[in-house]
């Protein structure tokens, strides 16, 4: 694939992984992407994963075409990045390792090595010349490792953005960027959004006409876009208008009242009701409607004096990627002693921004007429 005419794609497809990082599931697999720019000098840009060692080596050796590569920049140490970097520099020992001191810290730990003798450490605002082609490094400490930097091409202005503007999904599939992207931000990067803001500011000071991120497409149109979607999510911003409703239920009767809300907020106009069932959903997928939205309905048992575990996982996902900016309802259910709208409530206190509907929905064993009421007024709350 052809980036530019200087610039080819030698990145790989895997379609035999079920779950990305060991958890996420990724029904239209993976793109592992790498690149090569063609100058006085070459330079590779991060190599692929262990599993697609021989088919890299042949793609990166035809656009080659019998040269020898004088760098390989290693933007991120990921395996799924870096894995090749070992076998790399041994097939072609006259090369050069750029990458941040960082970078080299954990080189060692992965190959038992971080060629002292084989290496070029830069720093913010460093820069490579290969000819034609100037590459400017750009640090993006923890987006999302501590030793990401981005690069930055001004002959044709294409910023190669590490993590950055990647999705889940291997590029020989065709479906919707947003989706997966967002789902793929807020998984992996989501905590980070305030370093994601640093390197946004930073990027806007440059000319970038093509973004090649190491997993998903090459964006080279509407690039305000994706930017823009970047932009919400890490500030944590609603993207669109709607009300989540994420719910588990033993007996049904929780789920009867998290279907009778989303009905009835449907009724009220509600542009958007999303619901969730925390038990059988992707819980990836549940994490990634609660920071689309502006408005969550969490909704579950009292179980062991606590609350359900599939919603103690699930607002543990949320907590640990900076959740806020929101406003929560709550629904309880407890035969006997309810008190999962105030545990649930409770694991929000260190979070940010946060408004809580004044009804609060409190089920003991079954729906009845206080319950019902409550229903009522909580919708009419989330559709004020």
């Amino acid at each position: 694939m052809t980036v530019t005419n200087d610039i080819k794609y030698i990145g790989v497809n895997d379609h035999e992984i079920d779950l990305f990082e060991g958890q996420y599931i990724v029904p239209n697999g993976m793109a592992y992407n790498s690149y090569v720019i063609m100058d006085e000098k070459i330079a590779v840009m991060d190599t692929v994963d262990q599993n697609f060692t021989d088919e890299w080596f042949a793609k990166l050796e035809t656009e080659l075409a019998g040269r020898t590569p004088d760098y390989i920049v290693v933007q991120h140490m990921e395996p799924d990045h870096s894995a090749n970097l070992a076998n790399f520099m041994e097939k072609y020992p006259t090369a050069t390792v750029v990458a941040t001191a960082a970078a080299f810290n954990m080189m060692k730990n992965f190959f038992g090595k971080d060629y002292a003798d084989r290496r070029m450490m830069v720093k913010e605002g460093d820069t490579l010349s290969l000819g034609k082609h100037e590459l400017t490094f750009v640090m993006a400490p923890m987006v999302h490792w501590p030793e990401v930097m981005v690069t930055y091409d001004s002959t044709d202005k294409v910023l190669f953005s590490a993590d950055g503007f990647g999705k889940f999904g291997a590029l020989d599939v065709e479906e919707d960027w947003a989706c997966e992207a967002r789902r793929y931000y807020i998984g992996i990067v989501g905590k980070f959004g305030a370093q994601v803001q640093a390197l946004l500011k930073k990027a806007a000071g440059l000319d970038i006409q093509i973004i090649c991120p190491l997993h998903g497409p090459v964006l080279t149109e509407n690039l305000g876009y994706y930017i823009g979607l970047y932009d919400t999510w890490s500030s944590y911003g609603v993207e669109t208008d709607g009300v989540v409703i994420a719910y588990t239920s033993v007996y049904g009767h929780t789920k009867e009242a998290a279907e009778l809300l989303a009905k009835k907020l449907t009724e009220k106009g509600c542009p958007k009701v999303a619901v969730n069932d925390l038990a059988r959903c992707d819980m990836a997928e549940a994490v990634e409607d609660a920071f689309r939205y502006g408005k969550l309905v969490l909704a579950t048992t009292t179980y062991n004096g606590d609350i359900f575990p599939f919603m103690r996982e699930f607002i543990n996902h949320l907590t640990e990627r900076n959740f806020q900016n929101r406003t929560i309802g709550l629904i309880e259910n407890g035969a006997w002693a309810p008190m999962a709208a105030k545990v649930m409530k409770g694991m929000f206190e260190n979070s940010k921004n946060l408004t809580f509907t004044d009804t609060t929905v409190q089920i003991k064993a079954a729906l009845n007429n206080a319950s019902l009421a409550q229903i009522d007024a909580l919708a009419d709350e989330l559709c004020k």
